[in-house]
Parts: structure tokens; sequence; C-alpha cells
């Protein structure tokens, strides 16, 4: 692999991928980089996970002018939550350009606070479709100026239904201007729309993004009738520390969620009517191990971004192969190993051919398990919830401190700290929680009071 001192980059972005220990490209990284910083359009096959974002947003940044105050570049993403991922690793990268303006704009929040944002011209936005066309058509948000314009994940907006969303915001922009598309499947629509809104872009497939962390993948044949049993054998035999389930429908995720409750697992679903503060707590939750077993559909897992997640599981098989390889792709990450786990029926069994077609090679088949170890299979963490965060001027150090000092909790008791603008999650060794809630209720933060909460079903 090449090192990023290889790349003419500037010294500002040098110093922040050394703070970030970012040493080595990714193979996506390696081959996207050298034309995207030579201003050529790039259309590139990549997963969650592989690099993509610090690809493009090193592109932005290198021929970013801090000093003009007007919008230069605009991501689009699918969910919020991988809008606010996107914005993260921008900030991050562009901690050493001073005055760099990054603003995330995505729907399910009101409109207000976001016009009153862009009061002030950003550099930078980072969005979901629907609530940038929103702005656009309001006149609050000025895309004459943009000189890169980014899709991530284009594959997943188009299957997402935002295709005429895309196009009125494209249009809107000026007709020179770099154009990047990233996106874990390259299929038909997403040639369209390169072949339409690109110019000569460079075609970048690293093998197969699928390959590039080993994920093991087993699939079992099941009676309809027996999956809930099945997938309680899986999860009791593998134990795995967190584990996505995938069903097809709603419905479907509701019920399995509410079975493997019944059978005294920790676990949540995820669906789409879930509103943004209650996925979002989920979200976290899940993330720091305070939940073992998330059930969910492809359309409320968008976005879903789990650092290390040993384990998925399809509950269902997917109704097309591109689907499946989205789903599998979201544990091995980062060099570590995966496992992915399908439930087979005999209805579904010409799905699952698709997929042994797509793959190039023959699945591997077993027998269900008979799991030795019944036991409940508990998160290791609990979490509780404090009523102040980034506005209050509160940092993880800060709960740390107070929950190691004054509560005395040891500091492996303490798990992930996420703050957000008002209020703030920390998860706690299941055997210290109590202690924990007590102590954090009696005393103080920074020498202030705040309300603390426990989050639980």
């Amino acid at each position: 692999m090449t090192h990023f001192s290889a790349l003419n980059l500037s010294a500002p972005l040098q110093r922040a991928l050394a703070e970030v220990d970012y040493d080595q490209m990714t193979p996506v990284q390696e081959a996207s980089l050298p034309p995207i910083l030579a201003g050529r359009d790039v259309v590139a096959q990549a997963r969650t996970g592989s690099g993509k974002t610090a690809a493009f947003a090193l592109g932005m940044l290198s021929r970013l002018d801090a000093a003009q105050v007007r919008l230069q570049s605009l991501v689009l993403c699918p969910t919020r939550e991988l809008a606010d991922q996107v914005s993260r690793e921008i900030r991050r990268l562009a901690r050493f350009i001073p005055n760099v303006k990054v603003l995330t704009l995505c729907g399910g929040v009101p409109l207000r606070p976001h016009l009153a944002s862009l009061a002030h011209e950003p550099h930078i936005v980072v969005g979901t479709p629907g609530r940038i066309l929103e702005l656009v058509q309001k006149s609050a948000l000025p895309l004459g100026s943009v000189e890169v314009m980014v899709l991530d994940e284009a594959d997943r907006m188009l299957d997402m239904g935002f295709a005429d969303d895309l196009h009125n915001i494209i249009e809107a922009m000026p007709a020179r201007r770099q154009t990047l598309m990233f996106s874990a499947t390259i299929p038909a629509s997403i040639r369209e729309i390169s072949g339409q809104f690109q110019r000569d872009a460079v075609d970048v497939t690293v093998a197969d993004a699928g390959d590039e962390s080993p994920i093991a993948q087993t699939f079992f044949e099941v009676d309809a009738d027996r999956k809930i049993d099945a997938l309680e054998a899986l999860l009791l035999e593998y134990r795995p520390e967190s584990a996505v389930v995938f069903c097809n429908t709603r419905q479907e995720v509701r019920a399995v969620a509410e079975a493997l409750d019944a059978r005294g697992f920790a676990v949540l679903a995820l669906h789409g009517e879930l509103d943004q503060r209650d996925r979002e707590e989920m979200l976290v939750r899940f993330a720091n191990r305070s939940c073992t077993v998330l059930v969910a559909s492809d359309v409320a897992a968008r976005g879903l971004d789990i650092a290390d997640l040993p384990m998925v599981i399809n509950y269902d098989i997917a109704s097309d192969a591109d689907t499946h390889l989205h789903r599998i792709g979201r544990t091995g990450r980062a060099g570590r190993e995966g496992i992915a786990l399908s439930l087979c029926t005999p209805r579904e069994m010409n799905r699952a051919n698709v997929i042994q077609d797509r793959l190039g090679q023959r699945l591997h088949w077993e027998k269900l398990p008979v799991p030795d170890d019944r036991s409940a299979l508990l998160a290791a963490n609990l979490t509780l919830a404090i009523d102040a965060g980034k506005q209050d001027k509160l940092r993880p150090g800060d709960v740390l401190g107070a929950l190691t000092g004054d509560a005395g909790l040891p500091a492996d008791a303490v798990g992930k700290i996420d703050v957000f603008p008002t209020r703030t999650y920390v998860a706690i060794a299941r055997e210290s929680y109590d202690k924990a809630l007590q102590r954090l209720r009696g005393g103080k933060i920074k020498g202030r009071a705040f309300r603390v909460r426990k989050i639980v079903r």
C-alpha cells in the first residue's frame, strides 16, 4: 500500500492525517485519490468502511479556499446517520485549516434552525437529498458556486426513491464542477447518472469491495415455521457480542424482535416508524454494547455504520444479490473477521441461487447447530442518559472524570460516551450500573447537577 505522504497534500491536511493515525491508503483511496486530486470526475465502487469518505474529503479540502465565504462543496447521502458520519470525518481532516464551516442539513428535524444556520454561507454542506432540495427551492441554499459534488452511497439513494431529487439538485449546480460518485454496487442506474452528469469519469473498482475483509458466510436450510427457533439456536451457539438481524419487512422486524425479547435476549427493533431521537438513541445503545441484537429492515438500516460488528444474520434472504452483499458488508470491516449467517426456507432457494451466481462460487451450507449453552445472551453494558451535552460545554472527559472520581467507578466500568447537543449517553458495565446511576444523581459534573436517566425498554 502507498503512504499518504506520497500525495501532494497541503501541510494542514498532512498534519490532520498524522493526528488521526492515517498512514497507508486503503485500496479505494490509492486508486481514487490521484484522479480526484487532479480534478477528474470519478465513479467508484466502495462499500462502507473502505475509506471512501476520507478519499473524497481530502479531494474537497485540497481545493477549498477557506478565505472565500461561499459554498464550494456539496455531499449528498441517503440518511441522516451517514451524513453525520461524513461531516465528522470532514471536520477531523479539516481541523488545521482555519475557519472552515461544515454544515449538516438533513430531514427529520425542523427547518427553521437550518434556515438560520445558512444566514452565514458554509464552505461545505453534507445532507440528504430531500432537505437539500427543499432549501434550494426556498432560495436558502444557493448552489451556483459549488465546485465539487459528491454522491455517497448513490445506489442506496436511488433505491430510496431520490432519483428525481438528485436530478433537480444537480441541475441547479454549475455544469463545470467535479462530480464524485461512490456506490457499494454499480448497477445500470448508476451508470446512467454517471453518463448524464459526469465528464469522462475515471472508473474505480477495487477487486470486489466485499473481499477487502474476510467474511465467513454460512447458509442454513430451515422450515418457515421453525425460523425463530433457528435464529435463537444460531445466537446461542455463536454468542456474538453484537449482531444485526435483517428482515425483509417492517412487520417481520417487529415480530422477530418481540419473539427474541420473550426468550430473554437484549434486543431492539429498528424500523421506519421511529422518530429521529428514538432512532438515534437506539443506534447509540447498539454501538456501545448495551444491546446484543438489533433487528432491522434494509430501509431502516441505511447509514448504519458500526465500526466493529462481529456478525450479520439474514433472517430472510434478501430480494436481490446486491442487497445481500450490502448487508453482509457491514461486518468484517477494517481487517477484522466477520461472520454472515443466512436462514433459507425452501421457497427462498431461488434467491440463494441468484446470490451464488453473483458471488461466482458455491455457497457454504451447514446443518443448524444444537447449542450446549442456553443461558441468556445479555448485553455487556447498560446505558444511562445525562440531559446535557455540547450546548452545556460537556465533554466525554468531564463525564469520565465524574464517574471515576467522585462516583468511584473503575475506568474499565465506563464504556463509550456519546455527546450530542443536548444530551449525553454513557455505557456502563452491567454490574456497575446501579452504582453509577446513584452516584451521578447525587453528585455533580463540572460543578453542576444534571438530570440523569435510565435508558431501558
